[in-house]
């Protein structure tokens, strides 16, 4: 999935929908997708710093999203021109429909 339509999906996020994170995990020289699902709790812009020097007005930004995974642990994932980020149909949604 390209990333202009990672971030339109990220924008319309909202607490309590389901998605299902594609990411990309390096440790090293090592490199690996990775994949979370979980509930979206909150999605911020977070200002951060990196670990070498920069100018001092020169702010740096991540879109993150905390998620609940279904035994209940939260993690954070970040976002960025490697993720792909997926809404699953939540189980709100699919319940209030087998009622109707």
């Amino acid at each position: 999935m390209p990333y202009p339509q990672t971030l339109e999906v990220y924008n319309s996020l909202e607490p309590g929908d389901r998605v299902e994170v594609q990411h990309e995990v390096k440790v090293g020289f090592r490199t690996w997708m990775a994949t979370t699902v979980g509930k979206v709790v909150k999605k911020e812009r977070r200002r951060h710093s990196l670990h070498f020097n920069r100018n001092f007005d020169d702010k740096v930004y991540s879109d993150i999203i905390v998620l609940e995974r279904d035994g209940g642990e939260l993690t954070t994932v970040t976002l960025d021109e490697f993720s792909a980020l997926t809404r699953l149909e939540s189980s709100r949604a699919s319940s209030s429909d087998a009622k109707a």
